[in-house]
């Protein structure tokens, strides 16, 4: 039971310290609408969705409002489109149909974004997953919901550096097919190494082929809570600071913990998980670069930056699986820098380069994520930036991704606005060094020694 006092310290952590449940993410499988007909399979997709999310919305405004909770979005992840297509695509262009029944159902039920227009490609390819993947650039520029994410590594089965150089050229025709909204299409594609099957956020999310026919997955957020928490503790030694993190974590999670259980309830749906990932926004207070200053950095980029974030990921993870018995997604800290307006600051003063938020993504969530770039960026270049996120996650076993967007006809220095929860950040620098060779050697880079343990 939650008693008076929780309820009143939840409250303040709403009212004051910008707490949220960023998203309520319903997971949806398409595997019973597979079909070898174009036109039945895209009526399948919609009638499917349609009819198990058309309350999904309704019913998250309804819990906000009865618990006083915000609950900022109402997403639907479902099974990688590369599976659900592959008899019925036999070109790039099929797969764009099915894009555009995804964004027409999204936008009828009232989504925010629907994800899995995605591919699992960590070892190879196959024909429709190539065409699925060769279809990102133009499914995105005609859609404005669906995003989308490609899995080119794992732990597991290493690294398919033919997926790396084929990715690094659809970032790059991604961005040019939606240049006139400064590349906007770039902001919802991640490439994963590791990509988890229960991700309630966005770009990545998708439903994985070993969840329920529907689950209910919940992704928490409360920088500004731990930052506050922690001006109480300044000058405290490390187990103080430690203990007041993973506090406060688990009051986080309790409360999505709460929305979770509501929703699949309400909704009839199995609960999955929560995600208590530290989720930025641009809004001030809410950054996970001001919870690293706050624990002694002067600006976030600074020597010791990989070390309080390291410390900061790992309490969150300590505290969040205390509240909750399915704790799952990404789950800890997130360093996206457009929408971390700590992030953007330290960018500008010269304090944070694309090198250190790399050092960055070894002990984070994620990886390198909403990073502008110039737009003159080549593709053998961007292809190197995501080999080198993989082998991170691939090594150390963890999730790593790239979402960086070459922003067409911008250069190092000048702004690109994104809006909303995307934000704005400034155009980085990015290494003129040719990988040229490197990237265009053709295979795998096989999985790491570790990996073998059957």
């Amino acid at each position: 039971m939650i008693n008076r006092f929780e309820v009143t310290e939840t409250n303040k952590m709403i009212e004051n310290y910008n707490l949220d449940v960023r998203t309520i993410t319903l997971g949806i499988s398409l595997l019973d609408c597979i079909s070898d007909d174009l036109e039945t399979l895209n009526n399948n997709i919609y009638n499917k969705i349609k009819r198990l999310a058309g309350n999904l919305v309704q019913t998250g405004e309804d819990i906000s409002k009865e618990y006083g909770i915000p609950i900022v979005n109402k997403r639907i992840s479902v099974t990688p489109i590369a599976l659900i297509g592959g008899s019925a695509c036999k070109k790039s262009e099929d797969f764009v149909t099915i894009a555009k029944t995804l964004d027409k159902v999204a936008k009828e039920v009232g989504v925010n974004f629907l994800g899995g227009y995605s591919a699992l490609v960590n070892k190879g390819m196959t024909p429709a997953e190539e065409n699925l993947i060769r279809s990102i650039p133009e499914a995105l520029a005609v859609t404005e919901r669906v995003c989308s994410s490609v899995n080119v590594g794992s732990s597991k089965t290493g690294i398919n550096m033919d997926a790396v150089r084929l990715m690094g050229e659809i970032v790059h025709k991604t961005a040019e097919k939606t240049a006139n909204q400064d590349s906007l299409g770039c902001a919802k594609l991640v490439v994963f190494c590791n990509a988890p099957d229960d991700n309630p956020f966005m770009a990545g999310a998708f439903h994985g082929v070993t969840e329920a026919d529907a689950i209910i997955n919940v992704g928490v957020s409360g920088p500004g809570v731990v930052r506050h928490a922690l001006k109480k503790v300044r000058g405290e030694n490390f187990e103080v600071l430690c203990d007041t993190i993973k506090k406060t974590a688990f009051k986080v999670t309790r409360v999505g913990q709460l929305v979770a259980e509501e929703a699949s309830r309400r909704l009839n749906v199995p609960f999955g998980i929560v995600d208590l990932s530290l989720a930025p926004t641009p809004a001030i207070g809410d950054s996970v670069a001001d919870i690293l200053q706050e624990i002694g950095l002067e600006r976030t980029g600074a020597p010791g930056t990989t070390a309080a974030l390291a410390l900061l990921n790992d309490q969150v993870k300590k505290g969040g699986v205390m509240a909750s018995s399915y704790v799952g997604g990404l789950s800890g800290a997130f360093i996206p820098v457009s929408e971390d307006q700590g992030m953007i600051d330290a960018v500008k003063e010269g304090a944070l380069c694309i090198e250190k938020l790399e050092a960055m993504t070894c002990v984070c969530s994620v990886g390198l994520d909403m990073i502008a770039i110039p737009g003159d960026t080549k593709p053998t270049t961007i292809a190197g930036i995501i080999a080198d996120e993989s082998a991170i996650g691939m090594i150390n076993q963890k999730t790593t991704a790239v979402r960086v967007i070459p922003v067409i006809g911008k250069g190092v220095g000048e702004m690109v606005e994104f809006g909303g929860l995307l934000g704005y950040a400034p155009i980085m620098p990015v290494n003129s060094f040719s990988c040229d060779a490197f990237v265009n050697r053709t295979g795998r880079i096989p999985a790491p020694i570790h990996s073998f343990k059957n």
